[in-house]
């Protein structure tokens, strides 16, 4: 693996949208739920296969996935909370564009600002239970072997419990809904991801909690303000500023 972005081609957007529709009709139809048909949607979004800026179908999508028109409309509100979808009036749903490079900018602001300060405090405050909690969560994911959201879902779920545990062992609730409100993660996500990285990125996760559980506040902070613009400046902002981004041009993915 050599760390390059992946290119997300038209075929790779086909393949995906072939594979959500395989895991969709895999399922009996009383048993594809809304829970099910939000995974399958947001795994067509993530994976540009209904691309940036795109209008969403409703009836459409409620064909390809083999359900009614009501789970999907379900599904599309949810995401539309995630900011990964958005309603126009009596125009319908279209998936939202790309974080551009002034977007990408003040998200990792506000990250500088909150989350060093949280690891340190972590590493001040955390009790047993914490520590335990931190420690599992560290054992709970593995890098992944393919460049697809499927394959990448557990590290994005593990990302997001990552960060939200640490701002949640700093005591500090409103800090913890702050981070939890830019749904930063499926965002950067959609942005970039490649193989190379999720093992990078859970190295950078096992300095910060090393840290934490040593009760080392300065590390904690250092290892976490480095992560960040570790994330930032060498896997993120040059993504952001390739020429075209947000038309659906290709991409990978990165873990943060």
């Amino acid at each position: 693996m050599d760390g390059r972005p992946v290119t997300r081609t038209p075929q790779g957007a086909e393949q995906s949208a072939a594979g959500a529709a395989e895991r969709a009709a895999a399922l009996p139809r009383r048993q594809m739920l809304t829970d099910d048909v939000h995974e399958a949607i947001k795994a067509l979004i993530m994976d540009h296969a209904i691309e940036p800026g795109a209008r969403v179908s409703i009836d459409g999508l409620a064909r390809e996935l083999g359900v009614s028109p009501t789970p999907v409309r379900e599904a599309l509100a949810r995401l539309e909370t995630a900011g990964l979808v958005v309603k126009e009036p009596l125009r319908g749903y279209r998936t939202t564009p790309l974080l551009d490079r002034e977007q990408l900018a003040d998200l990792y602001e506000f990250r500088l600002l909150i989350e060093p300060w949280a690891a340190a405090r972590a590493a001040e405050k955390a009790d047993g239970p914490g520590r335990e909690r931190l420690r599992a969560e560290m054992a709970a994911c593995d890098a992944p072997r393919e460049a697809t959201y499927d394959a990448y879902k557990a590290l994005t779920a593990h990302d997001t419990r990552f960060h939200v545990l640490v701002a949640e062992l700093a005591g500090s609730a409103q800090v913890r809904l702050a981070f939890e409100r830019t749904h930063c993660h499926l965002h950067i996500f959609r942005l970039y991801y490649d193989r190379g990285i999720g093992q990078r990125t859970l190295e950078e996760h096992r300095v910060i909690t090393d840290a934490v559980l040593a009760g080392d506040p300065e590390r904690a902070e250092a290892a976490m303000r480095t992560h960040l613009e570790t994330a930032y400046y060498e896997r993120l902002r040059p993504v952001s500023e390739e020429p075209e981004r947000g038309g659906g041009s290709g991409t990978g993915r990165s873990g943060t």
